[in-house]
């Protein structure tokens, strides 16, 4: 999958500001979530609340952008917001974040860290090249449902990221499919960091710095790689 992520012109339309930066990995050394990665996330925790200072998540300027960016493709942003600031909540309540695995601590330690969506995928789920995308309303998107696996589709006109297999994730960075989601076992896998202004340039550069070197001290991957598209190329 070098280089193979594309991004559709219509997502560049509907906001110009838009960047990406995809990290690919290959050989990589996942397991149970650990002492490190706890450290991580509770080191994240601290930088939110502090960055935060008491003010409601959705009222920062880099995770508000998304509300409006949710919005202009007709989601409730209130109800369903992206994926930085669910966490970001998650962050700041009693409980902190979960411990899922040492790939998703990481990636979700990045993401409240620097205050923006961090998505990782297990490559093995993949059929065809990631793409970001307007939907029709009929791709597939298999979730669960009150623990039970089910298959959903996603709005006309809403933003999804999919394969040839269907929709990976729903509403830019809301929600992820079942079948591409990071496990223990996983060892080849890519993550996306996506920025919307005025969250600056060089942050983004450094949430992509520490996702990267996250990833070597999990254990030297065979291969790491990482670039960035935008609506400048």
């Amino acid at each position: 999958m070098p280089h193979s992520v594309k991004v559709d012109p219509r997502i560049w339309e509907l906001r110009p500001d838009f960047v990406v930066t995809v990290v690919r990995a290959r050989g990589l050394t996942n397991g149970p979530s650990d002492d490190s990665s706890a450290r991580l996330l509770r080191r994240a925790e601290a930088r939110a609340r502090q960055e935060l200072n008491g003010a409601e998540p959705g009222t920062h300027p880099h995770l508000f952008a998304w509300r409006d960016a949710y919005r202009a493709f007709g989601a409730k942003a209130q109800r369903t917001p992206c994926s930085a600031e669910a966490l970001v909540k998650r962050a700041l309540a009693a409980d902190g974040l979960p411990a899922i695995n040492r790939l998703v601590d990481l990636y979700n330690a990045v993401s409240v860290e620097f205050l923006l969506p961090v998505g990782g995928e297990d490559l093995a789920g993949y059929s065809g090249a990631p793409r970001l995308t307007v939907a029709t309303g009929a791709e597939p998107f298999d979730t669960f449902r009150s623990g039970e696996p089910v298959v959903e589709h996603p709005e006309p006109g809403e933003v999804v990221w999919v394969d040839d297999g269907g929709v990976t994730c729903r509403r830019w960075n809301w929600r992820q499919c079942a079948r591409t989601r990071l496990t223990e076992s996983s060892t080849d896998a890519f993550f996306v960091l996506e920025r919307l202004e005025p969250l600056p340039l060089p942050t983004l550069a450094r949430a992509a710095e520490a996702l990267v070197q996250g990833l070597r001290d999990l254990g030297r991957p065979a291969e790491l790689e990482s670039w960035t598209l935008s609506r400048a190329g």
